[in-house]
This record gives C-alpha cells, sequence and structure tokens, in this order.
C-alpha cells in the first residue's frame, strides 16, 4: 500500500491487486488487533494494582464478546481507511489473486495486465509442524476469532508471537502454558533479555517449559511431548515461525530466484532476479516488521519513479515484543557486539518501578546498555517493562545517531521515570 501511494505521488500509473481486506497481516491478523488484545489482558493486573492507590471496584468481568466486536469494528474501519487512501491517490484496485506470468504480465481473475514494473508484497504464513495430530491446534490468524476463551491453553513457541499471545490469553484469566524447543525465550535477541522476561511472565502465572517440543497431539487435547511427558489443554496454538507467501504466484516460472524458504531473494534495492519484478516486506525474510516493509515501499518507489536510488538501511532498527512485561531492544546485542567489536562495556539496571511500591507488585524493569569500549558508543539498548516501546523509540534515535555512553550521560532524566535509568545508568555490569 505504501509504495502504490508513493509512486502514485510520482506520477506513476498504479494499480493494486488484493483478494482480501487492505492492511496485510499487520492490521488484520498481526500488530494491531495483537495490541488491542494485549490492552485488555493488561487491565486485570491494573484493577489489581488500583487497589493500593486507595481504588474500591467490583470484581472484573471480561466479556469475550464485547471485545471481539469492538476489535473488528476497528479493523473494518482500518480497512476502509486504507482503501479510500489507495483511491484518492489514483491507485486502480483489482479485486482478486494475482498471479506473474512473465516480467511484465499480471493476471488477475482471468483478466491480463502489463506493467514496466511489478511489485509483489504478499507477506507471509504461519507454519504449523508436521506433527501427528497437528490439524487439532490454531495458530495466531485463528486466535483472532476464537468462540470463546479456553480454561487451559499451551503456546507453543518463543519468539514474539508467541510472548506476546502467551501473556494475552494469562492476562484474561485462562491457565497458560509456554513451551520452546530452546533452553532460552527470544532467540537472537540479548540473552538477558530472554532470561528476564521469562522470569517475569513466570510471576505473572504463566508456566513456562524449555526445551519442551510437542511430538503429538491426540483429540482431547492431550499434548505429549518428545520426552515422553504430557499435558492437557483446551486449546493449542503453535507460534513457531511464518514462512514467505510465495506459493502458487508463478514466481520461478517468470524466472525470480527464490531461497530455500521461499524468500524472494532481492539486491538492496528490493529488485528481485528478474529486472522488472521486485519484492518487499516479509516475503523477502529480511528483517520482518511492518515499518521497515512500509519504509522498503517508500525507498522502491523513489529508485523506481523519483530518480533517487534509495537503499534501505536495515541497522539499528528498534523494536518491541507486546509481552506483558513489554520487551524492547535497538542494535546489537551484548553477543553480537563483543563478535564485531571485541571489548564492551556493559551497564545493567533492574529495579521496582514507582507505580508498583505501594503495593504487593513484585514486577521489576529492566535496562541495559552494550557500549563500545574503545569508541564509547553505544551500540545497543535493550529494556523489559512498561511502556519499554514507548521508551526504546526515543533512545533509537540517539542510538542511530552514533552517541556515545557519554552523551546520555550529559542528558539530563525526567523524573520520576522508568526512562531516565538510561540516561542515569553509572556502574558497569562485571
Amino acid at each position: 500500500m505504501r509504495a502504490s501511494r508513493v509512486a502514485a505521488g510520482y506520477g506513476a500509473r498504479v494499480a493494486i491487486a488484493e483478494s482480501g481486506r487492505f492492511g496485510g497481516t499487520c492490521v488484520n491478523a498481526g500488530c494491531i488487533p495483537k495490541k488491542l488484545f494485549a490492552y485488555a489482558a493488561h487491565y486485570r493486573e491494573d484493577f489489581e494494582v488500583a487497589r493500593s492507590f486507595g481504588w474500591t471496584v467490583g470484581e472484573p468481568r471480561l466479556d469475550w464478546n464485547v471485545l471481539l466486536a469492538n476489535k473488528d469494528r476497528e479493523i473494518a474501519r482500518l480497512n476502509g481507511v486504507y482503501e479510500d487512501a489507495l483511491a484518492k491517490a489514483g491507485v486502480r484496485i483489482l479485486r482478486g489473486r494475482a498471479a506473474v506470468l512473465d516480467a511484465h504480465t499480471v493476471q488477475v481473475n482471468g483478466e491480463r495486465h502489463t506493467a514496466r514494473h511489478i511489485l509483489v508484497a504478499t507477506g507471509s504464513w504461519p507454519q504449523v509442524p508436521g506433527i501427528p495430530g497437528r490439524e487439532l491446534a490454531i495458530t495466531s490468524n485463528e486466535a483472532f476469532h476464537l468462540d470463546k476463551l479456553p480454561r487451559r491453553a499451551l503456546v507453543v513457541g518463543g519468539g514474539y508471537i508467541a510472548l506476546e499471545f502467551a501473556s494475552i490469553f494469562n492476562g484474561l484469566g485462562v491457565q497458560t502454558t509456554l513451551a520452546y524447543r530452546g533452553a532460552r525465550l527470544m532467540r537472537g535477541f540479548d540473552a538477558d533479555l530472554g532470561d528476564h522476561v521469562a522470569e517475569e511472565m513466570r510471576k505473572k502465572g504463566v508456566v513456562i517449559r524449555l526445551q519442551s517440543n510437542p511430538a503429538r497431539l491426540d483429540k482431547g487435547i492431550q499434548v505429549t511431548y518428545a520426552d515422553g511427558s504430557a499435558q492437557e489443554a483446551d486449546l493449542v496454538m503453535f507460534a513457531t515461525g511464518r514462512k514467505p507467501n510465495t506459493g502458487g504466484l508463478g514466481l520461478e516460472a517468470a524466472g525470480v530466484k527464490l531461497a530455500a524458504d521461499g524468500a524472494v531473494i532481492v539486491d538492496a534495492y528490493s529488485k528481485s532476479s528478474v529486472d522488472s519484478i521486485h519484492a518487499i516486506g516479509d516475503i523477502t525474510n529480511r528483517l520482518n516488521l511492518t515499518p521497515v516493509a512500509t519504509a522498503q515501499g517508500m525507498a522502491l518507489a523513489k529508485t523506481l519513479f523519483n530518480n533517487q536510488p534509495t537503499a534501505l538501511e536495515h541497522e539499528n532498527v528498534a523494536t518491541a515484543v507486546f509481552s506483558d512485561p513489554n520487551l524492547a531492544t535497538v542494535g546489537l546485542s551484548e553477543e553480537q557486539a563483543r563478535e564485531r567489536h571485541g571489548k564492551v562495556d556493559i551497564y545493567k539496571s533492574a529495579f521496582r518501578a514507582l507505580k508498583h511500591t505501594l503495593g504487593w507488585h513484585e514486577e521489576r524493569t529492566f535496562m541495559k546498555l552494550v557500549v563500545d569500549t574503545e569508541s564509547q558508543r553505544v551500540l545497543g539498548a535493550h529494556m523489559i517493562g512498561p511502556e519499554a516501546g514507548e521508551i526504546m523509540q526515543g533512545v533509537a534515535i540517539a542510538v542511530k545517531l552514533g552517541a556515545t555512553k557519554a552523551q546520555f550521560d550529559a542528558t539530563i532524566g525526567i523524573h520520576p521515570t522508568a526512562a531516565e535509568e538510561f540516561v542515569t545508568m553509572r556502574d558497569k555490569s562485571a
């Protein structure tokens, strides 16, 4: 959508083919409904915290159907907003599934359309391991449309989606287990983040099983793990990865080279092995985040239609996991920094936020800075705690600009906030 609108703004004649609702995964089955659910899940805890501030409230009760209806209404509104924006930009909308016939031809509903450039941005799709009984499980796609909440849920996975939905189910009152085959959650992130987020989620009631891999599901639902142990659940959700959505698009027949996982192989300017065919977003499996996909779309439009070749830089992109508590990061993990830069200085802080000091709540906020010893440039910033994503967006600007630890230290904090800790950490960790 962003590529289409920006290209049209540069004077290109643009058509867009869509067989479903506008907005892609993010709007329809990702970022937006996920965060709305995350807000809903956190209210149970907020009601409890309110008591320590003198508020007396009745017994909270969730009406799942109200939440679903309100979520659906908002998604429908966004679908309309995006479609209207495309129409106002002069983009022709083709309703139907597209297939690439050759370097310059696309077919939609049996009708052929030719273009100087073709852009493929069909995203990715959840994958479920091929174990016996896999048909009894759901993915994030179905989790947004459950008829009712289960009493017991098992979420399988250790990344963004797994942590977020485990937190959502737990916050909404479901007995929740999170099972992951690895030894630490959030593989690829700073190791401290995986350890600390697991500790905090356990405090909130999520049962976390590490090095546990379901091998079989039986009706009931009976879950049998690879080690022979078993448990019962009313719902099993797999969040074990997504695969680029390239099947049946005709790309390989048109000469487009795909990676082993089906991703379209592109250069720095999002061009595939066929000069006239381009790809952006999750289908390229570079950095699968919505803002990255939209930035790739803008860069491509500039390259093709504004005489401004633009290669998007994928370094120091901030990201957040809307688990409970939130997790956010920008730049290099400690492990990555040591590998690339050798000597690094590490600063850590863990504390109970002011909001939780009046009651029983034991949640601890965690912050970490990774600093290059020689240049003193801040290479990475990491956080677990309330509004981590909101805080990290500002920190990301400093990291992107190459700020040093001394410049962080010279910045006066806003008191009392959790965010000020990023500019007041003075003691190096061993």
